[in-house]
């Protein structure tokens, strides 16, 4: 989520080096954003090869705004 709220889109590659996740595991937790309605999955193919690209969805930007407020909160009731 965090990946992909700073940019408009991304494709898997991209998120699989910045992530430093498996195959497998990116693409689980991505069907599951998905599901959420959070993550909007575009499949094509580019120069006859296979592309897929990633982007949130105003429902995923908003949810991800809220859970950015909700951890600086916590964050900042924590004792120093």
């Amino acid at each position: 989520m965090a990946q992909l709220y700073v940019v408009q889109s991304a494709d898997f590659t991209f998120l699989l080096h910045q992530t430093e996740m498996t195959p497998g595991n990116l693409s689980a937790h991505l069907s599951k954003l998905e599901e959420a309605g959070y993550v909007e999955v575009t499949k094509e193919f580019i120069e006859r090869k296979p592309h897929t690209a990633l982007a949130l969805t105003k429902k995923g930007r908003a949810a991800f705004k809220e859970y950015r407020k909700k951890v600086k909160q916590f964050v900042e009731k924590l004792p120093e």
